[in-house]
């Protein structure tokens, strides 16, 4: 176990780290600095803060807030600089409110500095960034990772940062988290797009995206494309002539199912980061090569990031057989439990409903009936016609749907938000079924396809200036899904009409195929599925059991922050649970704490469409953060006790949010305290 004041999600830098399991040991200063194997050409580029910047690429925090994206000179050809610029915009934006009133400028956002004063700066942040592919050789895996250095990087007080990208975000994804507090923080940070992120098909033109965003031809491309499907040029051909418009992108049609190594890409982004460091600031050798500085006993480094990148950095902890890593530091976690029972979870002296289930489990239910409860009337007759909904009018139905919900897992905390994540649900379940099962993009897994849609729902083709910009603009889930069985022809899957019902309900029987992929049995009928349906969901599964997490940190400093009315990851089935899975492997061992915050859900722009139902959680991933190298710091300095963080919304967005809406996270919570008691993990009401 690492001592308290050594902090590091590192990299074993190449072969003299690689060879060394025990990172208390010293380090041979005469070693020489080794580039791993799987890295492909390292490219850097470096920013001077004023024109152009880690951070903000050169906008500020005033640009990062503007209305509208940058404009791009030439948008049929933009450069790799203008792709990167609109990249860390929309990236910045997506996991950030940037209203003013939400804290937007206040409470975060680069003019906040690290002790959480404001500014009048533009924060933006002189370094040099670095970037490469790692690979097997092949060019089939071409994982981005990304190392930024800012110039304020201290020698004598090393730090690393991971910022996995969140969602199926692309490389910048986790810029406006983990990045932005590491940055902050003089840190270098070891971002990785974990195999997930943009890469954008089009069959029509036969292009991808490559490293830095810029499209190419798949041939001209060659190993350069972050995603190129296996086909042959004949397949390409017939199955842009049978669906044209129709897309692949990396996540759902890799055929690889990234999620499974997550935990390595990330260990892989920080081995990534102590060659770069070393490269640097080694000494050089007479050779040319340079001396190993930084190695994980002299080095501080905390896994970080939110959502799919923090459930990230919780399997890197579980997988980190060099002591790369020190500590973790992770909001919403998306983290799918190795089992749902050896622990119970209670909330308010009951136990929970529902505890541990897998994603595609529960967001393949929740495809089902958010749809109902945002207002899709048919989706609603349709479920009620099966047998699976209740209700004479649609109030009811939908109350039923929601009903359900809870008693699946969900928290009542998160009714009002259910409806609002209908879509967000639907895209998880398609593109995790494809993923999980490693299905191609010509299988049309339960009739789905992806393109884009014109106003009457039928698939239509990116344009070249859609294309052009893919890289900025997608996040990683690209297009929609589109119900190819549709009566009367492919729709987008929200105008879709199931043969068995002849409605109009988004594609319910699409979404039926779905849920039984994900479970093995028919959701109508509860029968086990057999034929070649059994088959496919015997591969999507082996797919879902691949993803697993063990709840062992090893003993490792950690705090993990949720939102209590989260309706994409239930906290119920992620971090409450990994909680109670943690307490029954770790025991007394654990150093992991948990903190949930009420009003706080996955998405923080719903803080300025609902404020006087959300508040940001942003502000406690920093929180969480400073406590955690604080305690790496200063093994003096306690984490936090596990706790229950009572916020208090807005009645509208027309009042500024202030520290007496989200109080900070307490040295002692008293009646607030989240306990872990043995195997039995109780959350106050």
């Amino acid at each position: 176990m690492q001592t308290p004041s050594k902090t590091v999600i590192a990299l074993a830098v190449g072969l003299a780290l690689s060879a060394c399991g025990d990172h208390h040991r010293d380090e041979d200063p005469t070693a020489v600095n080794q580039k791993p194997a799987y890295l492909g050409t390292v490219t850097s580029t470096s920013y001077d803060g004023t024109s152009d910047d880690l951070l903000t690429a050169g906008l500020g925090a005033t640009g990062l807030a503007a209305a509208t994206p940058p404009v791009y000179n030439d948008p049929a050809n933009p450069t790799a600089r203008e792709l990167r610029r609109n990249a860390i915009f929309a990236n910045y934006r997506a996991v950030l409110d940037i209203s003013a009133n939400s804290g937007y400028g206040s409470l975060y956002g680069p003019n906040v500095n690290a002790a959480g004063g404001v500014t009048n700066g533009s924060g933006m942040v002189a370094g040099t960034e670095y970037l490469a592919y790692a690979d097997d050789g092949s060019g089939r895996q071409n994982v981005t990772l990304m190392v930024q250095v800012p110039n304020s990087f201290d020698p004598a007080n090393p730090c690393i940062v991971t910022g996995t990208s969140s969602g199926s975000r692309g490389i910048y994804g986790a810029i406006g988290s983990a990045g932005e507090w590491g940055l902050k923080n003089n840190c270098a940070v070891a971002y990785a797009d974990k195999g997930s992120g943009t890469g954008l098909y089009t069959f029509d033109d036969d292009s991808v995206n490559t490293q830095n965003g810029v499209r190419a031809t798949r041939a001209a491309a060659g190993k350069n494309a972050t995603f190129a499907p296996e086909l042959t040029d004949a397949q390409r051909s017939a199955f842009a002539q049978q669906y044209p418009g129709r897309v692949a992108f990396k996540h759902a049609h890799s055929q690889q199912n990234p999620e499974k190594d997550w935990g390595k890409i990330t260990l892989q982004a920080v081995e990534f980061a102590f060659y770069v460091l070393n490269e640097r600031y080694g000494v050089q050798t007479s050779d040319g090569g340079r001396t190993v500085r930084f190695t994980p006993a002299n080095t501080l480094t905390i896994a970080s990031s939110i959502s799919n990148g923090a459930g990230s950095a919780l399997l890197a902890a579980e997988q980190d057989s060099k002591g790369l890593i020190d500590a973790v530091a992770a909001t919403e976690p998306q983290v799918q439990p190795n089992k749902n029972t050896g622990y119970t979870v209670r909330q308010g002296g009951a136990n929970v409903p529902a505890q541990g289930k897998a994603l595609l489990d529960y967001s393949s239910y929740a495809a089902l009936y958010q749809p109902c409860i945002a207002g899709g009337a048919g989706r609603c007759a349709s479920l009620v016609q099966k047998g699976l909904l209740n209700g004479t009018d649609l109030v009811g139905r939908q109350n039923d749907a929601k009903a359900r919900l809870k008693a699946y897992g969900w928290t009542a905390d998160a009714d009002p938000l259910q409806g609002l994540h209908a879509l967000t649900n639907v895209l998880v379940a398609v593109t995790y079924v494809n993923a999980y099962g490693k299905f191609s993009v010509t299988d049309k897994v339960c009739g789905f396809n992806w393109a884009p849609v014109d106003a009457s729902g039928n698939p239509i083709a990116f344009s070249a200036a859609q294309k052009a910009s893919s890289f900025a603009t997608q996040n990683g889930i690209v297009g929609t899904p589109i119900y190819e069985d549709s009566v009367g022809g492919a729709k987008a899957y929200n105008l879709g009409v199931s043969p068995s019902s002849g409605i109009e309900d988004q594609s319910l029987d699409g979404f039926l195929c779905l849920r039984g992929l994900a479970t093995g049995l028919d959701p109508v009928t509860g029968n086990a599925l057999t034929g070649e349906a059994a088959a496919l969901s015997a591969r999507v599964k082996a797919g879902m059991a691949e993803v697993q997490a063990t709840g062992n940190l090893k003993g490792k400093p950690a705090i993990i922050v949720s939102g209590r009315s989260d309706a994409l990851i239930p906290v119920n089935h992620a971090s409450r649970a990994y909680l109670g899975l943690n307490a029954a492997v770790e025991g007394a061992n654990s150093k992991l704490r948990y903190i949930e915050v009420t009003n706080a859900n996955h998405f923080d722009s719903f803080a300025n469409a609902l404020p006087n139902v959300i508040v940001p959680l942003h502000v406690y991933l920093f929180r969480a953060l400073d406590a955690v190298y604080a305690n790496l710091k200063n093994g003096a300095t306690a984490l936090p006790p596990s706790q229950l963080v009572r916020t208090t919304t807005r009645g509208d967005n027309s009042v500024p949010i202030t520290v007496q809406n989200v109080p900070p996270i307490s040295a002692a919570p008293g009646i607030n305290a989240i306990t872990v008691s043995g195997t039995t993990v109780t959350i106050p009401d």
